[in-house]
């Protein structure tokens, strides 16, 4: 049977020992177990856990956002980024080839290309996770009918749901 498990969490880069990410002060993050909601390292790990428990746990970069691809970096014509301030560093949002939604990064650019990276930005990163687990609970037959922590979610309120 499916989990759903209710935690907090800060992740650290840890070739950089900067804090990445995190929801500490913040809403538990609330993840359905078994259908790819988390990250294949973390969520292995963290099924290990019980409500209240706390651990710090390393997922090596192929089983967090896998390692940096090469062949996920492409140049392009400048033309195709009209209308767009471009910076170093800078994340944009497209539609892939089969109408997904698709983020690269500006990797550099000059007066006619400008080169993205289609990897995602931890890839080839290990990540220190620091995890308590606030609540684990079944899931539900609605949960596990939508993936959605709750049942449907409300079009109405939902704003850009993530």
């Amino acid at each position: 049977m499916s989990k759903v498990y209710s935690m907090m969490y800060s992740v650290v880069d840890t070739s950089t020992n900067k804090e990445v990410d995190s929801n500490v002060g913040s809403e538990p993050l609330e993840f359905i177990t078994g259908i790819g909601q988390i990250i294949p390292g973390l969520e292995n790990e963290v099924l290990k856990m019980n409500t209240g428990d706390k651990a710090d746990i390393l997922v090596k970069a192929q089983d967090a956002y896998g390692d940096r691809n090469p062949e996920a970096i492409q140049t392009l014509p400048k033309e195709q980024f009209s209308g767009i301030e471009l910076e170093e560093g800078m994340m944009l949002y497209g539609n892939g080839e089969n109408g997904e939604t698709v983020q690269v990064m500006v990797q550099s650019f000059d007066d006619d290309s400008v080169t993205i990276d289609h990897n995602h930005p931890l890839a080839g990163k290990d990540l220190m996770f620091s995890v308590e687990i606030v609540d684990v609970r079944d899931a539900t037959e609605e949960e596990l009918a939508t993936g959605v922590v709750g049942g449907v979610a409300d079009s109405y309120s939902c704003g850009t749901c993530y």
